[in-house]
């Protein structure tokens, strides 16, 4: 069976940033691999891109370029809020704003955003919602592990409740999901 939508796709993988013999940022081993459904959205686009077809057992070893991948640094991404938003109850946890922190925030519309603590200043914290990977070409090298059909479940998981617009809340009847 080849990889393709609706697919529950195992992979074990090393991440490299930047080279093939660049940093490894993740590795994930055959006993505990990466697991998906192919085609919810879920994964890079890029990435689901350059698995598609592939089976069981066969090897990957591919780059995806910044802009495939999670998009160059956005200058505009790192801003100054004022500290008095971080206050609850009239108190500023200070553990939680200290530089080099990662901090989920959300938009005025409701988006969830994680920002990294950059400074923090009498008034302001400055803060880049910048993905920690932007930037960055990711080298992937791996295995395919396993590629059979997702369940009903598998696939109403990966999809979240009303996923494909179903009354049942799933994917069902074969529609794909993202």
């Amino acid at each position: 069976m080849e990889i393709g939508r609706n697919k529950l796709v195992t992979l074990s993988y090393e991440l490299r940033l930047n080279g093939t013999d660049g940093e490894v940022v993740e590795k994930t081993e055959a006993n505990a691999p990466l697991e998906f459904v192919f085609g919810a959205g879920k994964m890079l686009e890029m990435f689901e891109n350059k698995l598609e077809g592939f089976a069981k057992g066969a090897s990957f070893d591919f780059e995806l370029k910044a802009a495939e991948a999670y998009g160059e640094v956005n200058p505009n991404a790192v801003v100054e809020i004022p500290k008095n938003i971080f206050e609850v109850e009239g108190k500023i946890d200070d553990e939680l704003l200290t530089v080099g922190n990662q901090v989920p925030m959300q938009d005025a519309h409701g988006n969830r955003l994680n920002g990294i603590v950059l400074e923090v200043a009498d008034e302001n914290i400055k803060m880049d919602f910048n993905h920690p990977l932007a930037g960055d070409n990711l080298f992937f090298k791996g295995e395919v592990v396993e590629v059979r059909e997702a369940s009903e479940d598998e696939l109403a998981e990966a999809c979240g409740t009303g996923g494909c617009g179903t009354s049942s809340g799933g994917c069902g009847g074969g529609c794909s999901c993202g």
